[in-house]
C-alpha cells in the first residue's frame, strides 16, 4: 500500500488556520525579518490569509490531527485568445520535508484536479518551484517573465504624449476597471477578483504606488505599479491599452531621472524591451514564469477558437495523460470557420503528443513546428504544418503570483 493512503485528505476550513499558516511560514521560510520589512506582524499576515480558506479551495493531507501537506486553487477567469475559461490557480503547494517522496503531493494534485473537471474548469496555471516535477505530473511552460537593468542615463528622453499622469490609491476603481479592460483584450490575461487583488498586495511594501495614464478625454488607458526604494526605481507591473500610454509611463519614469540612479522592472509581454529603447544597451534576462495545464481536453476544445483563415482540418490527436483518464484518448477534431469540435468523420492526420506538450501548443507558448523539431510531437510533417495554420500562435500574457 502506497504510504500517502495511510493518511486522509479533506478541504480545510476557517478552524485550520493555524496550522495553514505555520506550513507556508515552514515551508517558504517566511521569516520575521522579511514580515518587518513589508509592515506585516506574524498574527496579521496569518488574519490576513482567512478568506483563503474562505473562498478558495484549500486541500489538506493530515497525518491524525497534524495537516503536513496542502494544495490551494484560487477560482479564476482567463482570457484565452478572446475567449474567457473559468480556470483554476494553484497555490499554496507545500509538504514538510519529513512527509515529502511519499506520493503525498500527487495523491492532493489528483483530487484538487478532479474537483476542477468537476466544477467545469478545463485549464489550471500555477508558479511551479520545481519544473521538473510538475513536467512528470502533465503541466508544462505556458508563459515568460523578463526582467530588465536601465541606467538613468538610458530612460527614453524623446517619448511625449498628450495626456497625463496621476498617482492613486491601490483600490482606486479606475485602475481595477483599467486592468479588467487590459484583460478582455490581453491573450492569457487574468481577470483579477478581490482574492487576487488581496495576493497581488500581500507582500508589497506601503510606499509601494500606483500611476494611472490619462488621455486628454481623461479616459485611463495605462497604468505602473512601482516602488522607489535605494535610488532605485522598481517597476513591479506596467499596463497599457495603446502607444499613447506606453510612451506616457516613460515619460513619467524620465520624471525622476534626478531622484533614481537605475529603474529595474518586469514585463511579461513576449518581447524583450530593449529594440525599444533609444539606448537597447541593456541588461535583460528571460525566465520561465507560469506553467500550464489542460484539466479537460474535450471541454477545452469545446470553447477554443482557431483561425478561420486557416482552412479546414479533420486532424486525430492521441493524447497521452498519465495522471487524467479521461483526456488519455484520442479526439477527432474538426477545424473550421474559426471553430473546433469533436467529430466522427475520418481524419486526415494524426498527431501523437502528452497532456503538456498540447497544453503549451493550445496556449500558443510554442508552435507545432517547433513541438515536433523538438520531438515532444509524434506523426507526419505534413500533419504539423496544417495544425499550425488553423491555430492561433501568441505568447500569453500571464504576470499574477498568486
Amino acid at each position: 500500500m502506497n504510504a500517502a493512503e495511510h493518511y486522509k485528505t479533506r478541504y480545510l476550513e476557517p478552524k485550520d488556520l493555524d496550522q495553514y499558516n505555520a506550513l507556508l511560514r515552514y515551508t517558504f521560510q517566511v521569516t520575521e525579518e522579511e514580515l518587518t520589512a513589508t509592515g506585516w506582524k506574524d498574527d496579521e499576515i496569518k488574519q490576513s490569509k482567512f478568506p483563503v480558506l474562505e473562498r478558495a479551495d484549500v486541500l489538506g493531507c493530515f497525518d491524525g490531527d497534524a495537516l503536513v501537506s496542502q494544495f490551494a486553487v484560487y477560482p479564476l477567469k482567463m482570457n484565452i485568445y478572446d475567449t474567457v475559461y473559468h480556470v483554476g490557480f494553484v497555490t499554496s503547494v507545500c509538504t514538510y520535508p519529513e512527509y515529502t517522496g511519499q506520493g503525498i503531493m500527487k495523491k492532493l494534485m489528483i483530487q484538487g484536479l478532479t474537483q476542477m473537471h468537476e466544477e467545469g474548469k478545463s485549464f489550471a496555471l500555477l508558479y511551479p518551484y520545481s519544473i521538473p516535477l510538475y513536467h512528470h505530473l502533465g503541466w508544462e511552460i505556458v508563459s515568460n517573465k523578463i526582467s530588465f537593468n536601465i541606467k538613468d542615463r538610458q530612460i527614453p528622453t524623446k517619448v511625449k504624449a498628450p495626456g497625463y499622469v496621476r498617482r492613486v490609491s491601490w483600490d482606486n476603481t479606475e485602475f481595477h476597471e483599467l486592468h479588467s479592460h487590459f484583460a478582455s483584450i490581453t491573450h492569457g490575461c487574468l481577470f483579477r477578483n478581490s482574492l487576487a487583488w488581496e495576493e497581488y498586495w500581500r507582500w508589497d511594501e506601503d510606499d509601494t504606488n500606483v500611476a494611472v495614464y490619462y488621455n486628454v478625454k481623461d479616459k485611463p488607458c495605462g497604468y505602473m505599479v512601482y516602488l522607489i526604494k535605494n535610488d532605485i526605481m522598481h517597476i513591479k507591473e506596467m499596463v497599457y491599452l495603446n502607444r499613447e500610454a506606453q510612451k506616457g509611463l516613460w515619460e513619467y519614469i524620465h520624471a525622476h531621472d534626478s531622484m533614481i540612479d537605475e529603474v529595474h522592472g518586469s514585463t511579461y509581454f513576449s518581447e524583450p524591451i530593449a529594440f525599444e529603447m533609444d539606448d537597447g544597451d541593456i541588461k535583460e534576462s528571460i525566465r520561465p514564469y507560469a506553467m500550464g495545464r489542460i484539466i479537460d481536453v474535450e471541454d477545452f476544445l469545446a470553447d477554443y477558437p482557431c483561425d478561420p483563415d486557416g482552412g479546414t482540418l479533420t486532424i486525430a490527436l492521441e493524447i497521452e495523460d498519465q495522471l487524467l483518464p479521461w483526456n488519455d484518448r484520442t479526439f477527432t477534431v474538426k477545424f473550421e470557420n474559426g471553430k473546433c469540435v469533436q467529430t466522427n468523420e475520418p481524419a486526415e492526420y494524426r498527431l501523437k503528443m502528452g497532456i503538456g506538450t498540447f497544453s503549451t501548443l493550445l496556449l500558443g507558448y510554442k508552435t507545432a513546428e517547433r513541438l515536433f523539431e523538438l520531438e515532444r510531437i509524434e506523426g507526419r510533417e505534413e500533419a504539423v504544418e496544417r495544425l499550425d495554420d488553423v491555430l492561433f500562435h501568441k505568447i500569453p500574457y500571464i504576470s499574477d503570483y498568486i
